[in-house]
């Protein structure tokens, strides 16, 4: 059975479940899942892991996200992309200092309000079933984290201003939000117009195959000691492995929160609680 890493480059118009079906039946197994959705809009880096290795999803999951965006600003739609009902139009021409200076205010940390048309739940339901029969509901704040940001071009169309940028940023960053902020400080409206994403990680579009190319045996999976090499590493011996495979907790001598405990392969990543290492991720 296949136990690794799939760096898919996911085409448009397909939903990150889609990419996971189209890989569960190529490698005839249903143990396959994703490390953050991307919408159908999107397109780009999606982490998809196989076997043993649907274990590293919430490890995977937490990382940095870099995005290449596309943006209208003087447009604004309900689901705040292109694919959305338009809410308003109107004039919006901003030079590129402007431009730049407001995207440079985003550096940091700062309460990104949540889209309504996203699967977070609110009162056990999702907020897009809010959106679908026009309910009122409180959007919840979540503290994001804009690493890097920059504009990498910018031009005018019909009293608008077309940008696209490229920003670095935390986990549970919405772009969409993200543009609807921007266009918020600048004294406008914002929308969406494409996304991809360039990086989680340190899995770069590089390294992402089409779906052409997997059906065609074009790729190659990264296995799962690759995907954890930032981890403190131990080599075991015999006495070690058996504490490992049993799932016995261990003295935190190496005085790390986490530790990667090896032999040929991976066996298990432990996490320290109270300076004792216990098992966190098991792939034995």
């Amino acid at each position: 059975m296949t136990n690794g890493l799939l760096i898919v480059d996911k085409e448009k118009d397909m939903t990150s479940r889609d990419v996971v079906n189209e890989i569960s039946k190529i490698f005839k197994t249903k143990k396959v899942g994703h490390t953050g959705t991307l919408d159908p809009l999107a397109t780009g880096v999606l982490v998809l892991t196989i076997g043993k290795a649907t274990r590293l999803n919430e490890i995977i999951t937490a990382t940095e996200k870099e995005y290449q965006v596309e943006a209208i600003l003087g447009l604004k739609t309900d689901t705040l992309d292109i694919t959305g009902k338009v809410l308003k139009e109107e004039k919006a021409c901003f030079s590129k200092e402007k431009i730049i200076n407001v995207l440079n205010s985003f550096l940091g940390s700062y309460n990104q309000e949540v889209p309504i048309y996203s699967a977070v739940k609110i009162n056990g339901r999702k907020l897009y079933e809010y959106a679908r029969t026009n309910e009122k509901v409180v959007l919840p704040k979540r503290s994001v984290t804009i690493k890097q940001i920059h504009l990498d071009d910018l031009n005018y169309e019909n009293n608008q201003t077309m940008i696209k940028f490229t920003c670095l940023v935390s986990k549970g960053t919405y772009i969409r939000s993200l543009v609807n902020d921007i266009a918020n400080k600048l004294g406008t409206v914002g929308t969406m117009k494409n996304l991809r994403r360039t990086k989680q990680g340190n899995y770069s579009i590089k390294n992402a195959y089409s779906l052409n190319d997997i059906e065609n045996n074009k790729y190659q999976i990264l296995n799962i000691k690759d995907a954890l090499k930032d981890y403190y590493t131990v080599k075991v011996d015999e006495q070690l492995k058996f504490k490992i495979i049993n799932g016995q907790k261990i003295t935190n001598i190496y005085k790390q929160d986490y530790v990667l405990f090896v032999d040929d392969d991976v066996l298990a990543l432990y996490k320290n609680v109270n300076n004792v290492l216990k098992p966190y991720k098991m792939f034995i």
